[in-house]
């Protein structure tokens, strides 16, 4: 028994590869971008830029509100991949508090505005069934690259880092759809986009504990060392 044993260990140490750590969250959040990035762009373009966007970008609260949607976007991913290295602060968990609420604000307040000056009618609520298809479009190459980057680390809180991932793509899906979806009344966009976001966050949460396990990720490695 003793002989199998150190032959065992005598085996694996002739095997076994060095492990390079994970790189800091916000080094990997930069790469991600890198990938997610190029793909929003190009679906805007595809899709074709809303005529009036320049005229758009002068105006504060499409401004703030887009710079909230992406920096909610990237704390978000930068969050997500400080889950999965152990050991790691948890302070990044709350990365994504302050864009969200600043994003979450600037609509509230623009719903106040619209029922300010346009009464009832600037409330009022209409189908919009083209924002969850679209923000799942433009997001769908960025939640790719982030599952695939988030299952190359330790899957210690699966849920909550897969809630994490699907904000930060769904963010990001949010921010390139109001680039070529020309619908800005507050209440129709916290209500149809927002809510689109938070569902996809929703989902992605509870898709956690399949897409993010020890025994998937340690088989995929498994499969990629055999490969190698």
């Amino acid at each position: 028994m003793t002989m199998d044993t150190e032959k065992l260990i005598e085996r694996l140490a002739e095997v076994v590869e060095p492990v390079r750590p994970l790189a800091r969250p916000w080094i990997r959040m930069g790469a991600w971008l890198l990938v997610a990035i190029p793909y929003v762009a190009l679906v805007v373009i595809v899709v074709s830029p809303r005529a009036d966007l320049i005229s758009k970008a002068s105006e504060w609260r499409y401004v703030i509100e887009q710079l909230a949607a992406l920096a909610t976007g990237i704390t978000a991913a930068t969050a997500a991949f400080a889950t999965v290295i152990p050991g790691y602060d948890r302070k990044f968990l709350f990365f994504p508090v302050l864009p969200l609420a600043i994003w979450l604000g600037s609509l509230g307040e623009g719903c106040v505005q619209d029922w300010i000056y346009f009464g009832p009618n600037g409330l009022s609520l209409r189908p919009d069934w083209f924002c969850f298809p679209a923000i799942v479009l433009v997001g769908a190459v960025p939640a790719i690259a982030m599952a695939v980057m988030l299952r190359r680390g330790a899957p210690l809180t699966p849920h909550i880092t897969s809630a994490l991932g699907g904000l930060a793509a769904a963010g990001l899906g949010n921010f390139g759809l109001r680039l070529f979806h020309s619908q800005d009344a507050s209440l129709m966009v916290l209500v149809w986009q927002v809510g689109t976001v938070f569902i996809l966050t929703a989902i992605a949460a509870c898709a956690g504990r399949y897409l993010l396990n020890w025994r998937s990720i340690v088989g995929t490695n498994r499969r990629s060392v055999l490969i190698r």
